[in-house]
């Protein structure tokens, strides 16, 4: 496995482990009184928001990023890497300076709770905004494009990244098939230690990105 493979896989986990992600999923099964209904609506509007972006790119964006020597990127995507990197370390540190926010976690569990009893249509657009990949979607745009696919390849890697994006919730789901009542009780476990422990473990797979970002367009400027 090369740098941009170890990148994406980590984007795809980072993406995964995002703890407004996370957070929102869990309170939608959490808090709903039909948790299966209301997921399965939220998951496949996050999921179809993802796939049609990496639908279009495919063909837009396409191998534009691909550099005959893997290991030196081209210099507007080793331009790219460096801020990209900087960004996300920028990012880390403001999430580590900022404390706990009470208010900011009543305001998701408010939003949740309408999300839950509403109709179908804006469950999806609910699961479209609050759980696609968000800030991690342009680096694996850049990434799968930095691998030269065809068209067809690049949608096949972007479903992997999606799928792997959504699986705690995609797990989640199926878990509510199999025992509903373990799992409710097992969501509501899961729901306190993501207060107490999900940021931290972003914010590492968030470093280790920004440093393979940050080693990629170094490499690619120095060239």
């Amino acid at each position: 496995m090369g740098w941009i493979d170890t990148e994406l896989a980590l984007t795809a986990l980072a993406a995964m482990l995002s703890p407004t992600t996370l957070t929102f999923s869990v309170l939608v099964l959490v808090l709903s009184d039909r948790p299966f209904r209301t997921g399965i609506w939220f998951y496949l509007g996050a999921l179809g928001a993802t796939l049609g972006i990496g639908v279009v790119a495919a063909f837009v964006l396409g191998n534009a990023a691909a550099s005959h020597t893997p290991s030196t990127p081209k210099t507007w995507v080793a331009v790219l890497d460096v801020v990209l990197a900087v960004g996300l370390l920028a990012l880390v540190v403001l999430v580590l300076r900022r404390p706990a926010n009470p208010d900011r976690t009543a305001g998701m569990i408010k939003q949740v709770q309408k999300v839950a009893s509403s109709p179908i249509v804006a469950i999806l657009g609910a699961g479209a905004a609050l759980a696609n990949p968000g800030a991690f979607i342009p680096i694996a745009l850049k990434d799968i494009s930095e691998l030269n696919p065809s068209a067809t390849q690049y949608i096949v890697d972007w479903v992997f990244f999606s799928l792997v994006s959504l699986l705690p919730l995609a797990t989640a789901l199926v878990l509510l098939l199999v025992a509903p009542d373990w799992t409710r009780r097992m969501l509501g476990s899961v729901r306190i230690w993501l207060e107490h422990n999900v940021r931290n473990v972003a914010v590492v797979l968030v470093v280790l990105i920004a440093l393979s970002l940050l080693r990629n367009g170094i490499a690619g400027l120095t060239a």
